[in-house]
């Protein structure tokens, strides 16, 4: 039997389906220790949980990739590498490959291409975390593929 997707905006769906997500998540990131203390703390029974675990998920997961290669402009400082590889290594990628120019005028330029296959975060938190560190310029996906 052929299943059709659909992609529907959060705000229209059934509180029951939002509190499964919410469930999922916490699962996923081992918030929790099982699905009866997920089920809890959203507030939703667990056979509301397995009617609609296997039919709902969030658009990140359906569309994540294995592999991304990042793009970074940053300060030259002492221990920048070190720190930004350090964030990466906390959302459990792994690093494939580092291309890092020589510093310009106290700016340098930094390629990753990262395993994401086991990141415990969504890539828009790890853009996140990696933009908030005082030394990155900027940061930009160039790529990703499976």
């Amino acid at each position: 039997m052929d299943k059709k997707f659909y992609l529907v905006r959060e705000d229209v769906l059934p509180e029951a389906m939002k509190k499964v997500l919410a469930a999922k998540e916490l699962i996923e990131r081992k918030k929790v220790d099982s699905v009866a203390d997920a089920v809890q703390l959203v507030d939703v029974s667990r056979s509301v949980f397995y009617k609609y675990r296997d039919a709902v998920f969030p658009f990140h997961t359906m569309v994540r990739e294995k592999i991304i290669t990042l793009f970074f402009h940053l300060e030259d400082r002492s221990g920048t590498l070190s720190k930004l590889l350090s964030v990466v290594a906390g959302a459990n990628c792994n690093v494939l490959t580092i291309h890092q120019t020589i510093p310009l005028q106290g700016r340098a330029n930094v390629t990753l291409s990262i395993s994401t296959s086991e990141m415990t975060m969504t890539i828009d938190e790890l853009l996140s975390q990696l933009k908030q560190l005082p030394f990155v310029e900027k940061v930009e996906i160039l790529g990703s593929g499976a």
